[in-house]
Order: structure tokens, then C-alpha cells, then sequence
């Protein structure tokens, strides 16, 4: 990118944030802090009114404002697939907002970005595979909500189903993150019921309001060490399989969302290493390999399988004898 480029671009991620440091900028770009500030330089010269807070950032003066963003075909594009993406992996209420703000994208382009869109918009698709539909049950439309609460540091109040005890309970939770893992939004927050930080999946909560509650979300700054154990997975469960060469690859799209975390080949066979939450759960998905799978550890699993096997073998023999 020639100096002139990088100006630009520098101009309009000042504009993005309300204070953007020096050191973000240069990470961007890949360039030296120097080079930042003589590029910071070079727009003031220019006329550009750039505040500056010590020790905090740059930020553009009150009033100034840059003309409208144009985009390339190629940033479309990379919208439009984050679209996709979003029609899959988020709640009813940020597609609705992302598909406003769409709108206002497409009507900012120019007629070859728009024919660029069109042409690539129907080749573009994001499969959900069986089993990873939404549960009709849960309305799971809270995700703006949540966000505007984290913005706000407003605590909120919904009822959460619990899987275990199939009920519910009324929560007061300041919210503190969402994150995305295990096919599902989860709402990391301070339970006020629990007195403690408590990881709630956002498709099983209902009736959530924005109190005008308002709480200190530096009280809970270590709830990043809660996450880490929560991605290290202190109820996990590690589990090694034995595949023949053919079902390892028939599964090599599959395996990550079983909890695939290592594998080496071994002979005509390849072991491979997961992590689950759920033995029951991988057990029935493992069933389907009985012919070509072996379960090296742990002993449980290995006779979840065979209990599995031998009731399925049971309910199929009772409807022959029939």
C-alpha cells in the first residue's frame, strides 16, 4: 500500500472509533510507530483536525466530517459473505439488523459493486448440517439486547432453562461477554441468584428485559480467567478413537465439531484425540462407525457403545420377531 492509500485508510479508522492509538494503527498497516505519527503529521498539515489524548490515542475534533465511504468490489464481497455467515450463526435479531444495514451498504455502491454482488449473491451459500437448527422452542432473539446491555453495563433479568432439571429460573445477570463456541452464542455474566460468573447459552433464555440496573464491570475484569477454564474445559472429557483409514477420512469435515483435537496415523489406522462434554452424546455418534471404529479410552465409552449396540440390536430383533 503506497503512503497515499495508507493516509486514506488512516483517516477513515479514525473516524470508526471514538479514539484509536497509535499502536493499533500500526498493526494494521505493519508499519513503526514513527512511521505513525509522521503519517498522524502529514494529515494535520493537510488540514485534518486530529485531537490527541497522551497516553491514550488520536481521535478526529467534534464537527469534522469525511465524505461518504466508497467501497471496492472486493469489500462487497467480503460483506456479503459475512452476511451469510451471520443468516447462520446469529439470533433473529441481528439478522434483521444486518440485513438494514445491508440495505444501506448496496445503496451506497456504485452500479458495478452492485452487479458484482448480484452476480456472486445466489453462488454464496452457508449449509447448516441436520441437527444444528435452532430450537423452535426458544424465541433466541435476545442478541441485540445483550449487546446493548454490555454497552450500557445494565444489568438484566430473564428466565434460563436449565437442561439438567428441564426448568426454568429468573436470573439478575450483568452481563459481561458473548461468545461464539460449540455451535451457540453464549452470555458470559455475574449471576446476582449465583453470586458468581455463570456461562448461559443464549437459545435457552426467555423473556429478557434491560433493567435500569446499572453495575462496574471492572469488579469482574478476572471473568476472562472464568472463559479460559471454560475453553480448557474443567468438565471435559478427553476420549481417543481408533478409525480405519477409510472413515477418517469420511469424517475429516465432521471431526471439529465432535471436539477433534489430534490425530496421527498408525499403521491402517488413524487415532484420533477429542475433547466432549457429553459421553452419551458421542457414543451415539460413534455408533455409527461400529464396523470401522474402535474406542481406545476412556473404558466408559467403550461400554456406552456396546449398551447402545445391544439395545439397538434388542429393538430391532423384537421388530423381526414380529
Amino acid at each position: 500500500m503506497n503512503r497515499i492509500d495508507r493516509l486514506s485508510a488512516i483517516l477513515i479508522q479514525l473516524q470508526s472509533k471514538k479514539v484509536v492509538r497509535a499502536i493499533e494503527i500500526a498493526e494494521r498497516f505493519e508499519i513503526s510507530l514513527r512511521t505513525v505519527y509522521r503519517d498522524i503529521r502529514a494529515l494535520e498539515e493537510a488540514g485534518v483536525p486530529i485531537g490527541a489524548e497522551a497516553g491514550v490515542g488520536y481521535f478526529l475534533m467534534e464537527g469534522y466530517n469525511l465524505p461518504p465511504v466508497k467501497f471496492s468490489k472486493e469489500e462487497a464481497g467480503a460483506i456479503l459473505m459475512a452476511t451469510k455467515l451471520a443468516e447462520r450463526f446469529t439470533d433473529r435479531s441481528i439478522q434483521k439488523n444486518l440485513s438494514d444495514a445491508l440495505y444501506k451498504i448496496r445503496s451506497a455502491l456504485k452500479l458495478e459493486e452492485k452487479d458484482y454482488l448480484e452476480s456472486i449473491e445466489n453462488n454464496i451459500e452457508v449449509i447448516q448440517l441436520p441437527g444444528q437448527a435452532a430450537n423452535s422452542d426458544f424465541p433466541d432473539h435476545f442478541l441485540s439486547d445483550i449487546q446493548s446491555a454490555l454497552a450500557q453495563k445494565r444489568v438484566i433479568n430473564f428466565d434460563y432453562y436449565s437442561n439438567y432439571t428441564d426448568s426454568f429460573t429468573n436470573r439478575d445477570v450483568e452481563p459481561l461477554s458473548l461468545c461464539y463456541y460449540s455451535r451457540h452464542w453464549h452470555l458470559i455474566g455475574y449471576c446476582r441468584l449465583r453470586n458468581d460468573l455463570r456461562d448461559f447459552r443464549s437459545d435457552r433464555i426467555m423473556k429478557l428485559h434491560t433493567t435500569e440496573k446499572t453495575f462496574d464491570s471492572n469488579v469482574h475484569s478476572d471473568y476472562t480467567g472464568y472463559l479460559d477454564t471454560i475453553m480448557m474445559g474443567s468438565d471435559l472429557q478427553e476420549v481417543q478413537v481408533r478409525f480405519t483409514l477409510e472413515a477418517a477420512r469420511y469424517i475429516q469435515e465432521y471431526k471439529f465439531s465432535m471436539g477433534f483435537i489430534e490425530g496421527a496415523r498408525k499403521d491402517k489406522f488413524e487415532e484420533m484425540k477429542f475433547m466432549t462434554v457429553d459421553i452419551e452424546i458421542f457414543a451415539r455418534w460413534l455408533l455409527q462407525f461400529s464396523d470401522s471404529a474402535q474406542v481406545i479410552s476412556p473404558s466408559h465409552l467403550q461400554d456406552k457403545v456396546l449398551d447402545l449396540y445391544e439395545r439397538g440390536l434388542a429393538s430391532y430383533t423384537q421388530l423381526h420377531d414380529k
